[in-house]
């Protein structure tokens, strides 16, 4: 099995909404320098004003926001939810 399966099985083992994008986020924050080098709480590394994120982490947590807020509109129902 390749990485890709297994990332789609761990997405349905998951069960939850966004799961796939949840852990890549949480990982991406985890290993930034607002964490490590820093030392502070990842909770302040979510906020826009916390220094030491990655370009990619924004991307990955603005992705996530996207998938949350796709659950909420109606639409989405016909469409399917942003991201996975």
């Amino acid at each position: 099995m390749d990485s890709d399966q297994e990332e789609v099985h761990d997405h349905q083992r998951d069960g939850k909404a966004c799961g796939g994008l949840r852990k890549e986020l949480k990982e991406c924050i985890l290993k930034s320098d607002c964490v490590v080098k820093n030392k502070n709480n990842p909770n302040y590394c979510m906020r826009s004003e916390a220094e030491g994120v990655t370009d990619e982490c924004r991307k990955i947590q603005y992705a996530f926001f996207e998938c949350k807020r796709s659950m909420l509109d109606f639409r989405a129902r016909f469409r399917g939810r942003k991201g996975y």
